[in-house]
């Protein structure tokens, strides 16, 4: 336990929630952008770091989420 009384996997759990909603909001911007939706006409899928950044939040949002609730 840290000295504060909280657990460690709790406040790791907090980090990665705050960090996988950055990165899915980072994900959303990239996706508005001009260049992503010229890809995205011309190939029909979204870019590359776009789908990285939404699939690195979800995780890190899942991982975040089951450190967070752990007893």
């Amino acid at each position: 336990m840290s000295k504060s009384g909280i657990p460690v996997p709790r406040i790791l759990g907090i980090a990665l929630l705050i960090i996988g909603a950055g990165l899915l909001w980072w994900g959303y911007q990239l996706s508005d952008s001009i260049a992503s939706q010229l890809t995205e006409t011309i190939s029909g899928s979204m870019p590359d770091e776009v789908m990285t950044r939404y699939i690195a939040g979800a995780v890190s949002l899942a991982v975040g989420l089951y450190l967070s609730l752990k007893n």
